[in-house]
C-alpha cells in the first residue's frame, strides 16, 4: 500500500508533521501577505522573520550593552562603579528571571521586549553622567533597574528563539540570531576603537562614545513594538506555537511549579545556566580591563565579539546536521564543549600564572605598565588570541544551553520558563562574581573559580544531555503543558485538515 493512502488511516493527535506537502492556506492580514527573499516566500508572522527582528533589538539593546561592558569598566579607567552596578544588575536580574516567563506569557513578548529595552539605554546615560558628576549613585540604580528589564527581554526572546523554530531548524535559528546580536557588539567597539586609537595612556571614553550606545539602544526598544505575539505566529507548515489560550497569572505561576515538577531532572542543567556569565567577570574586567591599555582593549573587545560569531556559525550549523540523529548530536556536542573547555582555559592558566597580582596592577605607584599592541609577541599576540577563543568558548557555551532547552521541548509556555530560570540563575551566578571582583578578589581566584564551576556543570549537565534529549518531542507531549487542542496548533492544509506529512513521526 503506498504512503498516499496509508497516511489517512493515522490519527491526527499521534503525527509530528517534518515534511508538509503542498500549499498552506495562512489567516487573511498584512503580517501574512507573502514576500520573497532569494526565492523563498516569506511572511511577516513567519517564526523567521520574528527571529530576525528580535535579533535586531537584541543588536541595538544587549549587542551594544556588551560592546561597553568588553571595554572593561564601563569604559571608565576605575572599575569600581560599573562592579557595582554590575552587581545591582545581575541581583535584580536573577530576581526577575525566575517570574520572567510568567509575564511573558500573560503580556505577550512584545510588550516584554520593549519594556525590556528601555533599561538599557538608561544605563548607558548613566556612564554619559558619570563621565561629569561621578555619580556613582545613578550608576548603581540604572543596573538595578537595567536587571529588571534585561530579564524580562531574555526571557521573550529565549522563547522567540526556542519555541518558534521546527524542531530540525532549531540550531540554525539560534545561530542566526546569535550572528545578528554579537554584530551589534561588533559594530558597538568600533565606535570606542575608531574614537580611542591614539589613546596609548589609560583614559575613559569620551561623551561621543556614550551618546552612540544611547541613541542605538533607544531605537532598539522602540523597534521591539513591530514584533507580533506568539499567538499571531505560523510556521511554514501552518501550524502554531504552543501557548495557553486563556493565560492567568494563577495558569502561569503554576506552570511555573510545573516546569520544575513535571521534568525535575531537568534542575541538572541548572550549573550549566548559573555558571554561563559568570566568566565574563574575569575576562571583560581583569584579562582585558586590568592588563591592556584602553585601545588595546577596545580592539580585544572587537575580536571577541567577532569570535562570537565564528562560534555561533560553527555550532548553530553542526547542531542541526540532519544526516546525524540528534541524540547522537547532543552527545558530541557535549564531547566538543568538554574538550574545549580543557584546552581553552587550560591556556588561559598558563598565561594567567605569569601575570603580575591584582594588588601591583592596582598600585598606581607600582610602575606597572598596560600592554599596548605594538608591544607584539609573546606580550600581545599570544593573549590576543586566547581572547578571541574565549569569545569562542562563550559561543559555543550559550548556542548549545539554548538548543537543549529547545530540545526538551517545542511549547513557547515551557520555553519561556525554561529561558526564565535560565536567566535567572545566570543572573544569580554573574552578581555573585561581580561582587568578588568588586571586593578585589585575585586575579588567580577568579580565572580557577570561573574555569572549576564551568567545568563541574558540564559534568553535573551530561546525565540530561545523554539521557534525556530524544530525536523528537511529540505534539502530544508539548500540549501537556499547555490548555490548547492539537486542532489548535497542529499543521494545516486547505480548510484546516492536519497535514499528512512525506514523513509522519509518532
Amino acid at each position: 500500500m503506498d504512503e498516499e493512502k496509508r497516511a489517512p488511516e493515522v490519527e491526527a493527535p499521534a503525527l509530528r508533521a517534518v515534511d508538509a506537502a503542498g500549499p498552506v492556506e495562512r489567516p487573511a492580514g498584512w503580517m501574512y501577505k507573502g514576500f520573497k527573499i532569494g526565492g523563498k516566500e516569506l511572511w511577516y508572522a513567519s517564526p523567521i522573520i520574528q527571529l530576525l527582528m528580535v535579533a535586531m533589538v537584541c543588536f541595538l539593546c544587549p549587542g551594544m550593552f556588551n560592546a561597553l561592558g568588553g571595554l572593561g569598566g564601563g569604559g571608565q579607567v576605575d572599575a569600581t562603579a560599573q562592579n557595582d552596578a554590575s552587581t545591582a544588575l545581575y541581583s535584580t536580574f536573577a530576581v526577575v528571571g525566575f517570574f520572567s516567563g510568567t509575564i511573558a506569557n500573560k503580556l505577550g513578548v512584545k510588550a516584554t521586549l520593549a519594556f525590556g529595552g528601555l533599561g538599557y539605554c538608561i544605563y548607558a546615560a548613566s556612564f554619559l553622567s558619570y563621565n561629569h558628576n561621578q555619580n556613582h549613585g545613578f550608576v548603581v540604580f540604572a543596573g538595578a533597574f537595567l536587571g529588571v528589564c534585561a530579564g524580562l527581554l531574555w526571557t521573550a526572546q529565549g522563547t522567540i528563539m526556542m519555541a518558534y523554530p521546527p524542531e530540525e531548524k532549531k540550531g540554525r535559528y539560534i545561530s542566526y540570531f546569535w550572528i545578528i546580536f554579537n554584530f551589534g557588539a561588533v559594530i558597538g567597539s568600533l565606535i570606542p576603537l575608531g574614537q580611542n586609537v591614539n589613546a596609548t595612556k589609560a583614559s575613559s571614553v569620551t561623551d561621543g562614545t556614550y551618546v552612540a550606545f544611547i541613541v542605538l539602544m533607544v531605537f532598539g526598544a522602540v523597534l521591539a513594538l513591530a514584533l507580533c505575539n506568539a499567538d499571531r505566529v505560523h510556521r511554514e507548515d501552518g501550524s502554531k506555537v504552543i501557548l495557553m489560550k486563556n493565560p492567568s497569572w494563577k495558569t502561569e505561576f503554576l506552570g511555573l511549579f510545573e516546569t520544575i515538577t513535571a521534568s525535575p531532572w531537568v534542575v541538572l542543567l541548572f550549573p550549566m545556566f548559573f555558571a554561563s556569565n559568570i566568566f565574563y567577570t574575569y575576562q571583560q574586567n581583569d584579562f582585558n580591563g586590568a592588563h591592556f591599555n584602553l585601545r588595546t582593549r577596545t580592539l580585544n573587545n572587537l575580536l571577541y565579539w567577532l569570535s562570537q560569531i565564528i562560534g555561533a556559525v560553527v555550532f548553530g550549523y553542526a547542531l542541526d546536521i540532519g544526516s546525524v540523529r540528534r541524540s547522537i548530536r547532543a552527545k558530541a556536542s557535549f564531547a566538543a564543549l568538554f574538550t574545549l573547555t580543557f584546552v581553552i582555559w587550560g591556556s588561559g592558566y598558563a598565561w594567567q600564572r605569569k601575570q603580575a597580582p591584582r594588588e601591583v596592577v592596582d598600585d598606581v605607584n607600582s610602575g606597572y605598565r598596560p600592554v599596548d599592541w605594538t608591544d607584539g609577541g609573546e606580550l600581545y599576540i599570544g593573549p590576543m588570541f586566547l581572547y578571541f577563543f574565549y569569545g569562542f568558548f562563550d559561543a559555543a557555551w550559550q548556542t548549545c544551553i539554548y538548543w537543549y532547552m529547545g530540545a526538551l521541548s517545542n511549547s513557547g509556555r515551557k520555553a519561556a520558563n525554561l529561558a526564565g530560570f535560565y536567566k535567572g540563575l545566570q543572573s544569580a551566578g554573574a552578581a555573585i562574581f561581580w561582587r568578588l571582583d568588586g571586593l578585589k578578589t585575585p586575579f588567580d581566584t577568579m580565572f580557577a573559580a570561573s574555569w572549576g564551576l564551568v567545568a563541574g556543570a558540564l559534568v553535573i549537565a551530561a546525565p540530561v544531555i545523554f539521557m534525556r534529549i530524544q530525536d523528537t518531542v511529540t505534539l502530544e507531549e508539548d500540549l501537556k503543558f499547555s490548555d490548547e487542542t492539537v486542532e489548535d496548533v497542529a499543521p494545516v492544509r486547505d480548510h484546516d485538515v492536519a497535514v499528512p506529512s512525506k514523513e509522519l513521526v509518532p
